[in-house]
């Protein structure tokens, strides 16, 4: 037995390093190819700019163009997701019988399964003109549209995560609740929702960087015009679209057009940096004030 934990031990310190070195791999890749284009453009023309056009004759390197459109799709996408994820959520763990919740937990997670291109075209011949019979204004290409259909895509990931940390409460929680004369609503938001802050915190975490991190939907749906603007009706470009775009073989290796895709990657990694330090803020200021 003490050989096979042993075993074990190694096993899963090899898994944990292969993680970490992984992850270096990835920081190390970004920043020695992003290195070589912030010697031709500067830091501050990158990150003041207000144009990105690094494929067109007139060359302008603002990357606030890509970020912008990357924030307002994700912004959307989690306004769509949160209310209805955690939602899902609490009826399953405090209002569901055992047997539906058995049934419409697995259901939801095939949403996870979809492929993300069909999302994209849904988003594209479904929504888009649907939501032109609301707003007549809408461009073809547009950011609302996808980041609604974002927003469904990652409702499983919110809800069935969040469910797992309200499942985790003990039950001397809800008891104690019962027992003061609580209801059930009262209970599921008094009660389990700041107890489970930190796992709903984490799922919304994931959300976020899975929103962020999604290609297909916004390359088919939002177009690939890069401008700066919180305007969801028209078309947008997003961080990853672009690197998409560029990676495509047009573009000749070891060109500042190439190098590129790397100082936006760069970009994306420092985004999602901090977004995880502003989520282990915030769960760390939760968890204090409902010890």
């Amino acid at each position: 037995m003490r050989k096979r934990e042993k075993i074990i031990k190694v096993l899963l310190l090899a898994c944990g390093v292969v993680s970490v070195l992984t992850t270096f791999g990835i920081i190390w890749i970004l920043l020695s190819e992003a290195s070589v284009f912030f010697k031709t453009v500067s830091i501050k023309e990158f990150l003041t700019s207000d144009q990105w056009t690094p494929l067109f004759a007139d060359k302008h390197f603002g990357i606030l163009p890509l970020l912008a459109g990357t924030v307002l799709t994700s912004g959307i996408a989690i306004l769509v997701a949160l209310p209805f994820g955690l939602t899902i959520a609490i009826y399953l763990n405090e209002y569901a019988p055992k047997q539906l919740r058995k049934v419409v937990k697995p259901m939801l997670e095939i949403l996870a399964a979809v492929p993300t291109v069909v999302y994209g075209y849904f988003a594209l011949t479904f929504v888009t003109p649907l939501m032109q019979t609301v707003l007549p204004s809408l461009s073809g290409f547009n950011a609302l549209s996808p980041g609604i259909v974002m927003g469904i895509m990652i409702i499983p990931l919110i809800s069935s995560l969040s469910e797992d940390a309200l499942y985790a409460v003990p039950k001397s929680l809800r008891e104690a609740s019962y027992g003061m004369g609580a209801t059930r609503f009262q209970t599921a938001f008094r009660v389990l929702v700041p107890a489970a802050l930190s796992g709903i915190t984490v799922s919304v975490l994931l959300a976020i960087s899975r929103a962020m991190g999604e290609t297909m939907i916004v390359a088919i749906a939002a177009g690939q015009q890069p401008r700066l603007t919180f305007d969801p009706t028209v078309p947008i470009e997003t961080i990853t679209t672009y690197i998409v775009q560029v990676s495509m073989g047009d573009v000749e290796r070891g060109t500042i057009e190439y190098q590129t895709i790397f100082a936006a990657g760069l970009a994306l990694f420092g985004l999602t940096f901090l977004l995880n330090n502003i989520s282990f803020w915030i769960k760390k200021k939760f968890t204090r004030k409902y010890e």
